[in-house]
């Protein structure tokens, strides 16, 4: 198969390449060269798709797929006016769901409202940027020759966010020297994460076969307490040398911890009851088409050994005074 990655040099693109590579595909990376190089064995062609001759150099050969992960309508729109694609599998988001609260939503949930402009003003726009570049890749290509890749929230190697590192990485590393760690106490909150090589894999699989539609790419919804196992499991903790120190959302609300990612939050906590459903989205149509999970703590693990390597605790999360701070303050 004659590939082309739109992108292709950071996590997700890069994984995508990585994957095709192994799978013995003639793979081709466009990208401006501005963050990183593509893996060894891709053809790099250098392309600002911002630009109007920006796909010049890619344009004029047939490709028997091509793989996108913009958020700019005006750039979709251009590579698929443009390309000459037998399929082309374009990587949304489930942000673009309206219905943040039902669990088990599947791909027929309502959409928000598409933007209109030709590209984000701000990151408020992400969802309806999405929706915009969705309805370009249908309309040109249809559902039997696109695929709507809705990813969820991606994890593993690669994840500079720190979502999926902060937690292996907090049971490897503990601020506290009696070894304890906070937690939500969040009965019924779920998490759901995809490894970026499965998600990786995928993409490769439903491009070989030209497998069209919309799916929810998505990992497997596990309940929020299982989910510390698996990171715990990933530090190499069983669970005896950890004292796991519960708070409720409203402590944590009074003592400003943040919910989801970022400085000073606790990583994938949601403490809006109108988002539970976020994370327990259906993967059914996509685990139905080829979409294979590996165990969480494997993604954890490869979290953990990213940071690892960098030296450096994640982005998001709590940082060890700041956690000393809160463990030593009543319930």
């Amino acid at each position: 198969m004659r590939l082309l990655v739109l992108g292709g040099s950071v996590f997700l693109g890069r994984a995508v390449v990585t994957a095709a590579l192994a799978a013995g595909h003639d793979v081709v990376c466009l990208t401006r060269g501005e963050s990183g190089d593509v893996p060894d064995g891709a053809r790099w062609v250098r392309g600002d798709r911002d630009a109007d001759d920006g796909l010049a150099g890619v344009r004029d050969e047939p490709w028997d797929a091509v793989v996108d992960v913009s958020v700019a309508p005006g750039q979709v729109r251009r590579s698929a006016r443009e390309l000459r694609a037998d399929h082309y599998a374009f990587v949304s988001t489930g942000s673009v769901y309206a219905d943040t609260a039902t669990s088990g939503l599947t791909e027929d949930g309502p959409l928000l409202p598409r933007l209109d402009g030709d590209a984000m003003s701000s990151m408020s726009e992400y969802g309806p940027a999405k929706v915009a570049c969705e309805e370009i890749v249908l309309e040109r290509f249809g559902h039997e020759a696109a695929t709507i890749v809705r990813a969820g929230l991606i994890g593993g190697d690669g994840d500079a966010s720190g979502r999926s590192g902060y937690w292996p990485w907090r049971f490897a590393h503990p601020s506290d020297p009696g070894g304890r760690v906070l937690v939500p106490l969040a009965p019924g909150l779920g998490v759901q994460l995809i490894d970026v090589r499965d998600l990786a894999i995928w993409i490769v699989h439903v491009a070989e076969h030209g497998i069209g539609g919309v799916f929810n790419a998505v990992g497997d919804a596990v309940p929020f307490a299982q989910a510390l196992v698996a990171a715990r499991l990933a530090a190499g903790a069983d669970g005896s040398d950890r004292t796991l120190v519960t708070r409720d959302d409203d402590w944590l609300r009074a003592h400003d911890v943040a919910p989801w990612a970022g400085p000073g939050s606790l990583p994938l906590w949601l403490d809006d009851p109108g988002w539970t459903g976020f994370p327990a989205r259906s993967n059914a149509a996509a685990t139905a088409a080829g979409l294979v999970l590996r165990p969480l703590a494997e993604t954890f693990s490869a979290a953990l050994a990213f940071h690892d390597a960098r030296g450096e605790a994640p982005a998001s999360g709590l940082t060890d005074e700041r956690e000393r701070e809160l463990l030593a303050l009543p319930a």
